[in-house]
Order: structure tokens, then sequence, then C-alpha cells
């Protein structure tokens, strides 16, 4: 209920003020057709926090159109600069991990007055950037408290962890700040180069397991496999028709939280539409049930030309004897129709304007929570509890602040 918390008086107010008085007459026109959500409380209807986003997403008529291409022209800025930086990739003669990025962060955490008992403990876990070759050494530059665990590099989603005491107005206060070194990755594949998997490896039979509850091979997923892969035996081949069936048949849509679906993968298999993690979820599920191990990947996509960064999901997959490769499904579906370059550099590649925090989802915390998380699958705003629950993100702000090294 906290995702479809705007009152249908209110709904109507932002709905003319987007679209003007016509599109009150379409209301409820588009509410049957799917493209408006809306759940019951106390017999009145409440919409989903993103309707208006959502709308433009999945309504192709004129009214629909013509914001839409207002609401691109303003982030025309940040196309050009992708387009710009993954076109010197292709163009270019160097492979692997390439075109290293220096950025510095201040992520800030603010528990909202009145939320917490005066004086009370406050356990707080921040995303922290993963080391590896992908993203270098994380220099920590300040913390918001003298104390902190910074998790190991074997946690596959890594945090840094504070305790503090409320303050008297109920409030509290957690940043870090640090810089990290992002490279893009690119790799031009030749499919007559690949080899069969060692099915026997502990890799393998991580990466084509089930991960419940999100990732389950159902009776409605292997049929869906198998439609997509055919007679294809090569795994990159097969990856690829994956890749390519993902981005035409899903469509972009925001999404509740995570916590409030049981099953994500079921609910995209059926409905066919989501954010970025349901996408990645999507291709994760259909790339293990062929027999490809994939993971999931998160943090925070930084496009320099954007004011900041926001949260972004994608996935990596598996092929000998290349190793582990990129696929950023939601990029994929949107550039499939704009530009060439850019939806096949989506399959196998990364662009350097991210920041990665996870390396799987659903993965432990360094040192545990005690409560159910507000994101069981994902970390990218970090989590707050006390002794005696957890505390939801409506009682929590967040700050990101980004500049170039």
């Amino acid at each position: 209920p906290k995702d479809f918390d705007v009152p249908e008086e209110e709904a109507i107010k932002k709905l003319r003020e987007e679209f003007g008085n016509y599109a009150i007459t379409k209301f409820e026109e588009w509410i049957s057709r799917g493209y408006v959500d809306y759940i019951l409380i106390n017999g009145k209807r409440y919409f989903f926090r993103a309707f208006i986003d959502n709308l433009l997403f999945l309504c192709d008529e004129e009214i629909c159109k013509e914001l839409k291409r207002l609401r691109e022209k303003r982030a025309r800025s940040a196309r050009e600069t992708l387009i710009k930086h993954v076109e010197e990739i292709v163009q270019g003669n160097e492979e692997g991990f390439i075109k290293p990025r220096k950025v510095g962060v201040r992520m800030t955490l603010r528990v909202l007055p009145n939320t917490l008992e005066p004086g009370e403990i406050v356990r707080c876990w921040l995303p922290y950037p993963v080391e590896n070759e992908q993203q270098g050494v994380v220099k920590l530059l300040g913390t918001s408290h003298s104390q902190y665990q910074i998790a190991p590099s074997q946690y596959y989603q890594r945090t840094i962890y504070f305790e503090d005491k409320a303050k008297e107005d109920g409030s509290a206060e957690f940043w870090v700040e640090y810089e990290y070194t992002i490279k893009a990755f690119y790799r031009r594949i030749n499919p007559n180069d690949v080899k069969p998997f060692d099915e026997e490896s502990e890799l393998y039979q991580r990466y084509t397991s089930e991960q419940p509850p999100h990732v389950i091979f159902t009776r409605r997923y292997k049929q869906l496999a198998s439609e997509i892969v055919g007679d294809t035996e090569n795994p990159y081949l097969k990856a690829e028709k994956i890749y390519r069936w993902v981005a035409e048949n899903m469509t972009y849509t925001y999404v509740a939280e995570y916590s409030t679906y049981e099953n994500i993968g079921e609910y995209v298999a059926e409905n066919l539409r989501g954010d970025c993690g349901f996408h990645a979820i999507l291709f994760i599920t259909l790339m293990r049930i062929s027999g490809i191990p994939a993971r999931w990947q998160s943090g925070w996509y930084a496009n320099p030309a954007l004011e900041g960064p926001s949260p972004h999901d994608w996935a990596q997959f598996y092929i000998e004897p290349y190793g582990w490769l990129f696929a950023d499904l939601s990029f994929g579906r949107y550039w499939r129709t704009r530009n060439k370059i850019l939806y096949e550099f989506y399959f196998g590649n990364i662009d350097s304007f991210r920041t990665v925090f996870n390396l799987d989802m659903m993965g432990n915390f360094y040192p545990p929570k005690k409560y159910l998380r507000s994101d069981p699958v994902d970390n990218q705003r970090g989590e707050i509890e006390t002794e005696h629950r957890n505390i939801y993100y409506d009682r929590i702000t967040y700050e990101l602040k980004y500049k170039q090294a």
C-alpha cells in the first residue's frame, strides 16, 4: 500500500497538470486498459506513485507520445554523452576492461524526525562499491562516524556498517564519502571459438540453479526458453537470442518495492513489463534454464551529463573461454529501435557510467541484519533497523553527490 499513496483527487490534478483537461475524459479508459494502476483502500482508489510515468511507457496515443517526446528532449544531453562514449569504445582497438573513470561519491542517509525513540541504538548499512577488475580499489575519504565496518570482498552485496544513538528528535544521519575507478568492458566475440562448459564446476552449478523465490524454473519458463532458443546449441548464440527476445518483448514500467512481490520472475513472465531489475531477472532465469550461467549485477547509473545517479540493475553471463560478459536488458530494449550500435553493445559489454555495489541478488549483509530488509533482493539505497524493528523507506531520505575526480 505504501507504493499506492496518490488519492484519486490528487491523481486527477496531476493528470490535468501534465496533459490538460482532455486527459480527464480518457482517465477511466486508461485504467481499464491497464495503463494506470490503483488499489482500493476503505473503498477509495489510491494510485501508484509513478502512475504518470507508467502511463507514458504503456500508452501509444498521440497525447502520450507528445509528452514523452518533451521529456526525452530534456534528457538529450545524457543520451548524446552515452552514445559518444559507446561509439568510442566500439570504434577503438582496445578490448577487455578499458576507459577508466575516477569518480568521487558522497552518500547521505537520513532517518526522518519522530521515527526513532530518542537514544535508542540505530544500525545502518550503506551500499559500498565492490573491488574487482571492473571497479578498482575504493579509497575511503570520510565517514559520519569514526567506528564502522566495511564488508569483506567475498560478500556479494557489499556495505559499510554504522551504529549510533537516535537524536532527541527521533532522527539519525549517516554518510560516507569515497573515490573509485570504474572501467567499461568490451569484447569482440567469435561464436566459433566458444567452448563447452565444465558442468561439474562450482561456477556452473551455482549460476545455472534456481534462486528462490524469484528465479524458479516453472513450466511457463521452460516452455518459453525452449521456444526462444529452438535447436541452437552454441551458448553464445543462445544467449543472444534470449537478449533479443527480452529487448523485443518487454515493456519498461516502474514497479512497486521488490519486497511486495512473492515471485518477481513469474510476475514478469506473465505480464512482460517491469523495471530494469525485472528485465534482468527474466533474462537470468531464461539463461539458467538454457544451461548458461548468469547472475545479477547492480548499483547506480551515473551519466556525467545528468544531475545525479539513479539505481540500476543489469546482468552478467558466462561464456567459455571468454569468462563473464555483460547484458543490460533495459538499455538494450531502449536502444533497439533508436541506435543499432548501442543495442548490440549492451549484449556482452558495459559502459563505465556505473557504480557497482552488488554481484548477486538476495546476498547476506555484514554484519547480519536482524529484521527483514526493506529490499530483500537488492541494495542501492541502504538499510536501517533498531533493536526492535526494521525502518522502512517511507521514513528515510537519501542524497547522492557525484563528481568526476
